[in-house]
Protein backbone atom coordinates (compact mmCIF):
# COMPACT_ATOMS: atom_id res chain seq x y z
CA UNK A 1 0.00 0.00 0.00
CA UNK A 2 2.65 2.49 0.80
CA UNK A 3 4.37 1.77 -2.32
CA UNK A 4 1.29 2.32 -4.35
CA UNK A 5 0.94 5.76 -2.43
CA UNK A 6 4.17 6.47 -2.98
CA UNK A 7 4.21 5.54 -6.93
CA UNK A 8 1.35 7.94 -7.51
CA UNK A 9 2.66 11.09 -5.75
CA UNK A 10 5.81 10.61 -7.64
CA UNK A 11 3.99 10.18 -10.97
CA UNK A 12 1.77 12.93 -10.13
CA UNK A 13 5.01 15.44 -9.80
CA UNK A 14 6.26 14.57 -13.31
CA UNK A 15 2.73 15.31 -14.75
CA UNK A 16 3.66 19.00 -15.07
CA UNK A 17 6.89 18.43 -17.15
CA UNK A 18 4.86 16.02 -19.58
CA UNK A 19 2.52 18.64 -20.13
CA UNK A 20 4.81 21.47 -20.89
CA UNK A 21 6.47 19.44 -23.07
CA UNK A 22 3.08 18.51 -24.93
CA UNK A 23 2.44 22.20 -25.25
CA UNK A 24 5.96 22.56 -26.71
CA UNK A 25 5.49 19.83 -29.27
CA UNK A 26 2.01 21.50 -30.11
CA UNK A 27 3.00 24.81 -30.79
CA UNK A 28 5.94 23.50 -32.89
CA UNK A 29 3.65 21.64 -35.26
CA UNK A 30 0.68 24.13 -34.73
CA UNK A 31 -2.38 21.84 -34.01
CA UNK A 32 -3.47 20.04 -31.11
CA UNK A 33 -2.38 16.59 -32.38
CA UNK A 34 -3.37 13.64 -29.84
CA UNK A 35 -3.82 15.55 -27.02
CA UNK A 36 -7.01 16.27 -27.05
CA UNK A 37 -8.32 11.93 -27.10
CA UNK A 38 -5.77 11.84 -24.20
CA UNK A 39 -7.34 14.37 -22.16
CA UNK A 40 -10.63 12.85 -22.70
CA UNK A 41 -9.58 9.39 -21.36
CA UNK A 42 -7.57 11.01 -18.54
CA UNK A 43 -10.85 13.00 -17.27
CA UNK A 44 -13.23 9.95 -17.66
CA UNK A 45 -10.32 7.85 -15.82
CA UNK A 46 -10.19 10.45 -13.12
CA UNK A 47 -13.53 11.15 -12.69
CA UNK A 48 -14.46 7.19 -12.03
CA UNK A 49 -11.80 7.16 -9.49
CA UNK A 50 -13.08 9.82 -7.98
CA UNK A 51 -16.65 8.34 -7.67
CA UNK A 52 -15.57 5.06 -6.57
CA UNK A 53 -13.50 6.12 -4.20
CA UNK A 54 -15.58 8.87 -2.68
CA UNK A 55 -18.07 6.30 -2.68
CA UNK A 56 -16.02 3.60 -0.85
CA UNK A 57 -15.21 6.41 2.04
CA UNK A 58 -18.48 7.62 2.11
CA UNK A 59 -19.61 4.21 2.73
CA UNK A 60 -17.12 3.74 5.51
CA UNK A 61 -17.88 7.17 7.31
CA UNK A 62 -21.43 5.97 7.78
CA UNK A 63 -20.90 2.27 8.56
CA UNK A 64 -18.80 3.65 11.26
CA UNK A 65 -21.32 6.00 12.39
CA UNK A 66 -23.89 3.73 12.66
CA UNK A 67 -21.65 1.70 14.45
CA UNK A 68 -20.80 4.35 16.96
CA UNK A 69 -24.55 5.63 17.08
CA UNK A 70 -25.24 1.76 18.31
CA UNK A 71 -22.42 1.93 20.71
CA UNK A 72 -23.36 4.99 22.51
CA UNK A 73 -27.07 6.17 21.66
CA UNK A 74 -26.75 9.26 23.97
CA UNK A 75 -24.62 10.88 21.51
CA UNK A 76 -26.53 10.84 18.03
CA UNK A 77 -26.50 14.00 17.39
CA UNK A 78 -22.72 15.10 17.84
CA UNK A 79 -21.99 11.83 15.74
CA UNK A 80 -24.49 12.97 12.81
CA UNK A 81 -22.95 15.92 12.74
CA UNK A 82 -19.53 15.04 12.92
CA UNK A 83 -20.81 12.38 10.09
CA UNK A 84 -22.23 14.74 7.88
CA UNK A 85 -19.52 17.22 7.78
CA UNK A 86 -17.22 14.17 6.55
CA UNK A 87 -19.47 13.32 4.14
CA UNK A 88 -19.62 16.76 2.80
CA UNK A 89 -15.94 17.25 2.60
CA UNK A 90 -15.94 14.01 0.88
CA UNK A 91 -18.20 14.68 -1.76
CA UNK A 92 -16.56 17.69 -2.64
CA UNK A 93 -13.52 15.72 -3.66
CA UNK A 94 -15.79 14.05 -6.79
CA UNK A 95 -17.37 17.37 -7.39
CA UNK A 96 -13.57 18.95 -7.66
CA UNK A 97 -12.63 15.91 -10.09
CA UNK A 98 -15.88 16.49 -12.31
CA UNK A 99 -14.33 20.48 -12.50
CA UNK A 100 -11.23 19.02 -13.16
CA UNK A 101 -12.35 16.59 -15.93
CA UNK A 102 -14.88 19.09 -17.35
CA UNK A 103 -11.94 21.48 -17.58
CA UNK A 104 -10.00 19.06 -19.62
CA UNK A 105 -13.03 18.41 -21.94
CA UNK A 106 -13.79 21.79 -22.62
CA UNK A 107 -10.69 24.00 -22.34
CA UNK A 108 -9.14 25.71 -25.64
CA UNK A 109 -5.80 23.80 -26.69
CA UNK A 110 -3.18 26.38 -27.68
CA UNK A 111 -2.50 26.11 -30.95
Amino acid sequence: MRRTVIFLFMSLLALPGTALAEQAAMAATGGEGWLKPFAAIAAGIGMGLASGLCAIGQGRAVASAVDAIARQPGAVNRIQTAMIIGLALIESLALYALVMGVLLLFVKWPA
